[in-house]
């Protein structure tokens, strides 16, 4: 097993390029993140979702400041999760910025409908929580922002959209 040594630079700090190419090597479910109502909704693709409680069920997701849905989201206090699989690979790529389509046009590549807070669920994820927001948190470029699970539901069948190492992928069989 090799190991890159840090460059003595870096020892009062990290650099980002090196950060991100380091965190390429965790394995991470890929999800979208909606919310809005129709005509004005925003969404992004998040990797950084984690489950916070589940008494009371509670998660966080962090989502960059700059994005488009950023300021939405703290402003409507709603949105949903929408854990992708692995046929969704278009739709992650459109709501990571990917193809040029912003705002409401992400939306036309997908099913949407809503549970209770109004926030945009995808028809056929594996799985959609709807959160209300409790608490945000700033942090530099990104917000960690921490929902309650108000609804949410699930699909039996589907494997999900993994992202590892800068690609899309589905899990191996054995």
């Amino acid at each position: 097993m090799k190991f890159e040594r840090l460059p003595e630079e870096f020892e009062d700090g990290f650099d980002g390029t090196l950060y991100r190419q380091l965190m390429r090597h965790q394995a991470a479910g890929v999800s979208v993140v909606a919310t809005g109502e129709v005509g004005s909704r925003v969404g992004l693709t998040a990797t950084s979702v984690a489950s916070l409680s589940d008494a009371p069920p509670k998660l966080l997701v962090c989502v960059g400041r700059a994005t488009q849905a950023h300021n939405i989201l703290c402003d409507r206090g709603v949105f949903s999760v929408n854990f992708l699989a692995s046929e969704h690979e278009e739709l992650a790529e459109c709501f990571a910025g990917r193809r040029g389509i912003d705002g409401e046009h992400r939306f036309a590549g997908g099913a949407w409908d809503t549970l209770v807070t109004g926030a945009p669920v995808l028809a056929d994820a594996l799985s959609s929580v709807d959160c209300r927001l409790l608490e945000s948190h700033t942090f530099s470029t990104h917000s960690i922002f921490i929902g309650r699970v108000v609804a949410g539901r699930r699909r039996e069948a589907g494997e999900p959209l993994i992202y590892f190492r800068g690609a899309y992928r589905g899990l191996a069989r054995s």
